[in-house]
Order: C-alpha cells, then structure tokens, then sequence
C-alpha cells in the first residue's frame, strides 16, 4: 500500500479532521443529531475555527521546538500585525501573539532541528522591522493542545 503519511500530516495539521460525533454522543449521553447540531452551531458562530491532530512532534521529524521573543523597532509599533502575519505564514510557526512587556511578538516554531531552526533565524526574523530576538528552546513538552504528553505517563 502507498505510504501518504507526510500528506496525511500535513493536512491534519492544517484542519482536516473532524470531530468524533460518535464517540462524543457516548461520552454525553446525547443523540448524535443533537451534538451534530450543537457543533454545526458552534462553527457557525465562529467559536470552533477548525479541528487538527495533536501529534507527538518528535515523532514526526518536528521536535525542535523554540520559543521566540520578538522585539520590534520603533518604526513598526504601530502596526505589529504587519510583521506578525508575515511570520505567522511560515510552515514552522506554529503560533504567533503579540505580546505586553519588554516583547512585542512572541512565536513557537518547530523544525527538524537545531540546523533547521538557524536557517529560520538566518532566513525570517533577520528581516527588516525586528530589532531584536531572544530564542528558549524548549527540552521536553509535558502538554500541548490541552493534551498531555504520553511520554512521560
């Protein structure tokens, strides 16, 4: 059988799941048309944006994982979200914030590795706009998504 796995990441990873209607009515007690219903609406509202896979990321060729503090320069205070969207659109960031504090961005990136990871640096946040940053790279994840790593249990 043809081996998809990195397609299948990839778009798991972009929202190409759905929720569990099933497992959910068991869990609830509800009809399933009835949770159907409830998360039609949640959707519809804009309170659900999507529905991703949680992945063990080291498993996957993405455990390096870095947090980066982003200081911009005067000229671009009043309008973060310019510099926030563009590195937001890079397939390493996993999150983007702008942030109170000494900081004005915060982001998570992952990458293959430290290589990986300084070819980022080298490559976005050298970009005009950014006066300084200030990388934590992060030694073990206990809990992402709101999901506990299994690793450690």
């Amino acid at each position: 059988m043809k081996d998809i796995t990195g397609k299948l990441q990839e778009l798991l990873k972009e929202g190409y799941c759905t929720p569990q209607i099933a497992r959910i009515a068991k869990k609830t007690h509800d009809p399933s048309t009835t949770i159907h219903y409830n998360i039609k609406k949640l959707e519809k509202e804009g309170k659900i944006l999507t529905y991703k896979a949680v992945f063990d990321y080291a498993k996957i060729d993405q455990g390096f994982c870095s947090f980066v503090l982003i200081s911009l320069t005067p000229d671009k205070y009043n309008d973060p979200e310019k510099i926030a969207h563009k590195i937001a659109s890079r397939p390493e960031v996993e999150s983007c914030d702008i942030i109170t504090g000494d900081w004005e961005l915060v982001i998570k990136v992952r990458t293959s590795d430290q290589n990986a990871y300084y070819q980022f640096v080298k490559q976005v946040l050298s970009q005009p706009g950014i006066a300084k940053t200030k990388s934590l790279v992060s030694f073990k994840q206990i809990k992402t998504e709101f999901v506990e790593s299994q690793a450690h249990l």
